[in-house]
């Protein structure tokens, strides 16, 4: 689940689990949670059922930063959004007993197990524990899972589209979005409610609901196209259909929104899309739809839209965005759901041309950054001012004040950081064999010293005994600078010639006999 689900889509399903726990009632992830998680599907909103009253829940949420959108006392039920967008509902286990076809049901208290035997389709009849002890467990009483690995819309009942018509479109709208077929008796059903018009008593209160899931709808034309197929989209709205629909501003919506999602922004573009599929109907049915929607923070952000838009535009046109770097942080500041809406339906060249250089040629500039220079200077994220450094030189690099690479390095030099000091000294040793070896050192330093000392006193002690020659040694080892003092100064050097050496006597005549 934790793999699966969004960050603020985790935090706010560990939230609900704690406030539950708290108020001593057993919850569970129930519905299209489950199903969008088994199938592999983006999961677009959360699904809670509690053995309790959720309405309890409502000071809690609010206090966590929820808005609660829309509650019903009758059925135990809220609708709430959560930080980040995210979109829940919290309802109360029960069962529904129909006594009129498409009127609301009777509303009684039930365990987990009988709410999934209740619901409308089998995808839709799962549910996973969050309860301590069995907090994963998968509950799936009419084999929901069967029917996702055969890709099929299998109604749970007999009677189903009898009792709730709105499934007739429901079902339409699941095939379409899924790429999934009705399985064969739910198809034969289909076909019987469809000709026996079963439709006509269909409950106003869940063509509104049915009305805002287009709203969520990764490819709303798709569903819209497969609604009027089937005759389905003017129990919606007599005078709707795909012709009122702006094609060319919802796909630039869309685009727009993928860009956004490339760069890691997720806004929530219900409202915009609702603007665009309604776009060419008259302001009084476009008003009547408005009002038929339950959650009422949807349509007010869609009444909103183009006063938001236009505040928007004129920053981009002002001094507010008088330099590159100035206009890349009114695009990062404003809301992502006036940004799609905006370049989705702005007519301006000067914002066009901001928008193109927001998603184009300023998002290359960080490839001129020298990164290798940048680790030898120790530039490195690691650094606590990394983030600063870096943008500041994108900004400087936005407005054209660097351009070279040398530009850039002597930019980032005086960001480097110190070199590193030196290592300390060892530690010196404690205890009690450190104390053993210093005294060790100290008595072997006072022997040397010792010995030392008697070396030099012995030819002392041998003069005063008689002994000449060891005297003679200490004299001349004592006093060897006075001794070569007292010598007579050697004789210089003179140039007179040396006399000439005698001539050896001749030798005499004779020799002794």
């Amino acid at each position: 689940m934790e793999t699966r689900l969004a960050p603020d889509q985790l935090k706010a399903v560990n939230f609900v689990e704690e406030i539950a726990r708290a108020h001593g009632m057993n919850v569970y992830l129930t519905g299209g949670t489950i199903r969008d998680f088994m199938t592999g599907f983006p999961i677009r909103d959360l699904d809670f059922t509690v053995q309790g009253n959720p309405l309890k829940f409502q000071k809690e949420l609010e206090k966590f930063g929820a808005r609660i959108e829309s509650a019903d006392e009758s059925t135990k039920w809220i609708s709430v959004t959560f930080s980040g967008g995210v979109r829940a509902e919290i309802e109360m286990a029960h069962t529904a007993k129909f006594e009129k076809p498409g009127k609301p049901p009777l509303i009684e208290p039930s365990g987990i197990a009988e709410d999934l035997r209740c619901r409308d389709f089998t995808v839709n009849a799962m549910a996973l524990s969050l309860n301590p002890g069995s907090r994963g467990l998968l509950l799936d009483p009419t084999n929901g899972v069967a029917d996702i690995e055969g890709k099929l819309i299998r109604v749970l009942h007999n009677y189903a589209f009898l009792e709730q018509p709105i499934l007739l479109i429901r079902a339409t709208r699941f095939t379409t979005r899924f790429h999934w077929t009705l399985e064969e008796r739910t198809q034969a059903r289909y076909e019987s409610a469809r000709e026996g018009n079963y439709i006509e008593n269909v409950n106003h209160r869940d063509i509104g609901y049915e009305i805002e899931q287009l709203a969520y709808e990764d490819d709303p034309l798709a569903v819209m196209k497969a609604l009027e197929a089937q005759d389905w989209l003017k129990v919606l709205h007599p005078h709707w259909s795909t012709a009122k629909v702006d094609q060319n501003g919802l796909a630039a919506l869309l685009k727009t929104r993928q860009q956004l999602l490339e760069i890691g922004v997720d806004g929530n573009p219900s409202a915009a899309v609702m603007y665009f599929l309604t776009d060419k109907l008259p302001e009084k049915e476009t008003a009547e739809i408005q009002k038929a929607i339950p959650n009422k923070t949807l349509v007010e952000n869609w009444k909103r839209l183009d006063d938001d838009a236009k505040e928007l535009a004129k920053k981009l046109t002002g001094k507010e965005s008088a330099t590159p770097s100035m206009t890349w942080d009114v695009l990062t500041a404003a809301k992502p759901e006036t940004f799609m809406f905006l370049a989705a339906t702005t007519k301006q060249q000067v914002v066009q041309k901001h928008i193109e250089n927001f998603f184009g040629k300023w998002r290359q500039i960080p490839q001129r950054f020298p990164l290798p220079e940048m680790l030898e200077l120790q530039i490195t994220p690691a650094q606590p001012n990394y983030k600063e450094v870096v943008d500041k030189a994108f900004r400087l690099m936005l407005d054209g004040k660097l351009r070279t690479p040398g530009e850039i390095n002597k930019f980032l030099k005086p960001f480097a950081p110190p070199p590193p000091p030196p290592p300390p000294p060892p530690k010196e040793k404690r205890g009690k064999k450190a104390a053993a070896e210093a005294a060790a050192a100290a008595e072997a330093a006072r022997k040397a010293e010792a010995a030392k000392k008697g070396a030099a006193e012995k030819p002392v002690e041998a003069a005063k005994k008689g002994d000449k020659p060891a005297a003679k040694a200490a004299e001349k080892k004592e006093t060897p600078k006075k001794a070569a003092a007292t010598l007579p100064p050697k004789p210089k050097a003179t140039t007179k010639k040396a006399p000439a050496k005698a001539k050896p006597a001749a030798k005499k005549a004779g020799k002794k006999k």
